[in-house]
């Protein structure tokens, strides 16, 4: 069920009751309760798409390179150890090269903390902190991982790169220049993953889990609009 869908649909339904059968006060509840919605509503979309006018808007793909760069940082430091190049140089040449459990055993959680920091010091931030800060957001972090080492793993069961690791690895005097080789595979391949892409990822996360801000966004506004009604 889309939670935001259903948030402002029902905020809608009861301004319309308000307004059909004269009730004040039905009417406030509902027209609070719709802007709360929309306002939360908002301000989740537009952690994603660019709202021209809006200073702020667009954060992901806006800060897409920062978050390849985390990626190249995060292969390059746990995924390519000098360990794991001396494992790989022995392998068998005709033998792809099993990358999974090793990024099974990476742990993605810097990343993970890397993501909350862009979305806390984004608009979205000062929002987000009326519905516990960035406490609203861990539930996103196991699907977050998962995500993410799915889709590390699926890259490097690619053909194409598995060939291009094993043409470097072969190549003379290998041990001089392994890491800058790899470094050089790793960023071609990221080169491939385009904003759109992380955006979906991200996107169909953080949607099934901060849905409920905008549904408590309308409950809130609701509650506010009761109170303003009775006191006015």
């Amino acid at each position: 069920m889309n939670k935001s869908l259903a948030a402002n649909t029902v905020a809608i339904l009861i301004v319309i009751l308000g307004y059909m059968f004269q009730q004040p006060i039905i009417l406030s509840i509902g027209m609070f309760a719709l802007s709360g919605a929309i306002t939360n509503w908002l301000a989740v979309y537009m952690l994603f798409e660019k709202v021209p006018g809006l200073y702020g808007s667009g954060i992901i793909p806006n800060r897409f390179e920062e978050f390849k760069l985390a990626i190249k940082n995060l292969m390059m430091g746990q995924f390519f150890t000098n360990e794991n190049i001396d494992r790989f140089l022995k392998a068998d040449k005709q033998q792809n090269f099993h990358l999974a459990p090793v990024i099974e055993k990476v742990d993605l959680s810097p990343s993970f903390d890397s993501l909350v920091e862009v979305i806390m010091q984004s608009s979205f931030g000062s929002m987000l902190g009326m519905f516990g800060g960035v406490d609203a957001l861990t539930p996103l972090k196991d699907p977050f991982i998962k995500s993410m080492k799915t889709s590390l793993v699926d890259m490097t069961k690619q053909e194409k790169f598995q060939l291009l690791l094993q043409d470097e690895l072969e190549k003379p005097d290998v041990l001089s220049n392994i890491k800058q080789q790899i470094e050089e595979i790793v960023d071609a391949r990221l080169n491939e993953l385009t904003p759109q892409i992380v955006k979906e990822i991200i996107q169909e996360m953080i949607k099934q889990h901060l849905g409920w801000l905008v549904v408590w966004g309308g409950v809130f506004g609701g509650l506010i609009g009761l109170i303003s009604a009775l006191i006015l």
